[in-house]
């Protein structure tokens, strides 16, 4: 049984051999008020209890945002769940109520786990393979952007937790436009409507959605102030990714509800990953040492795919090898949809620990 914990909302559901085989069950979060919010997910894994009957569920493994100690499903202070103030121990209370084992982790970690195992990453590397590229990729970051700024790295094809369970913390980064203030304040849902509002100098209070379509010319409303709205979005993504990719050097692969509007935001971030800064000389220096591919955008993915291993003489020897030598990373969106990376990246996570234990 799993669980994809939003702010707003709760998406339950049961999976096996990483199906999901029952029916999505949506609740309302009550992030601000502890006693209803631990009853709901209660009611929430009874509903999905139910629903795999005559099955049985053998554990439940689910995502919640941090700050956390995962390792021992105990949470703390998350900032969209204001009620979890001084901590509360989700998950050793799930073991006793349902007596199953409980693995509890962020859901940016189990998001990028999914989109590892079943979707981005293996379709960046079903493509090397169909090029017959002696080529792979077992890193991945993934961003998601909706209610918050959330992300989880994978390294050599596993999550990095970190030693406090605090990696991927990409929403504490510092704000390039507002230097003041952290990046999620303006990547997340009420950032493109505070920046909207800023912009058009309009108090109306519009969706996330609603302004996208006026950018799109779809809705009446201030169009240039809803494009630089999502441009703005961008240019803060891009800048935590640059920090992302300086140390992780993988693919990347964005998810989250606010994706809905990617045909506005990814090329500005990829414009921004591939743009330069100076040095003190003045010198023009790329942003990241890899080039960054869309792999949305056809002839972006072909290029990407366009490797030419060189062979280089080894000195002193009769050997040669090959070599690629320009560097290059692919980002897309999430290929599984958000929730269902999310729900992958728990099962997998249960069915890995039930095998170390076993």
């Amino acid at each position: 049984m799993t669980l994809d914990a939003g702010g707003t909302n709760f998406v339950f559901s049961g999976l096996k051999r990483g199906k999901r085989i029952t029916s999505l069950i949506v609740l309302p979060s009550n992030a601000d008020h502890l006693e209803k919010c631990l009853q709901t997910i209660i009611d929430g894994f009874q509903k999905v209890k139910e629903l795999l009957l005559p099955e049985r569920a053998v554990a439940i493994s689910f995502s919640f945002p941090g700050p956390a100690d995962y390792l021992n499903g105990i949470i703390f202070n998350p900032p969209n769940f204001p009620s979890f103030k001084g901590g509360v121990p989700l998950g050793p209370m799930l073991e006793d109520y349902f007596n199953l084992p409980t693995y509890i982790n962020n859901d940016g970690n189990l998001f990028a786990y999914g989109e590892s195992i079943a979707g981005f990453l293996p379709e960046v590397n079903r493509g090397f393979k169909n090029m017959k590229l002696k080529k792979k990729f077992r890193n991945l970051i993934g961003i998601t952007i909706g209610t918050g700024f959330g992300a989880g790295v994978i390294v050599n094809n596993q999550i990095c937790n970190g030693d406090n369970s605090a990696g991927g913390e990409v929403w504490l980064m510092r704000n390039v436009l507002e230097p003041n203030i952290i990046a999620e304040e303006s990547v997340s849902s009420r950032g493109i409507q505070e920046s909207y509002k800023d912009l058009s100098g309009l108090n109306d209070s519009l969706s996330p959605k609603q302004i996208y379509e006026i950018a799109i010319g779809k809705k009446d409303g201030c169009q240039s102030s809803a494009i630089t709205s999502y441009d703005r979005l961008a240019r803060v993504t891009a800048e935590a990714l640059v920090n992302l990719v300086g140390i992780i050097d993988g693919a990347i692969v964005i998810g989250g509800g606010v994706m809905g509007a990617s045909e506005l935001l990814l090329p500005q971030i990829l414009k921004y990953l591939n743009s330069t800064i100076e040095n003190r000389k003045e010198e023009k220096i790329s942003r990241i040492i890899s080039k960054a591919y869309s792999f949305e955008e056809k002839e972006s993915k072909q290029k990407f795919y366009a490797l030419k291993p060189e062979e280089l003489n080894v000195p002193f020897s009769f050997r040669e090898i090959e070599v690629f030598e320009n560097k290059r990373i692919p980002v897309g969106i999430s290929r599984l949809g958000t929730s269902e990376a999310i729900m992958l990246g728990a099962y997998a996570i249960a069915l890995k620990e039930h095998k170390e234990k076993v």
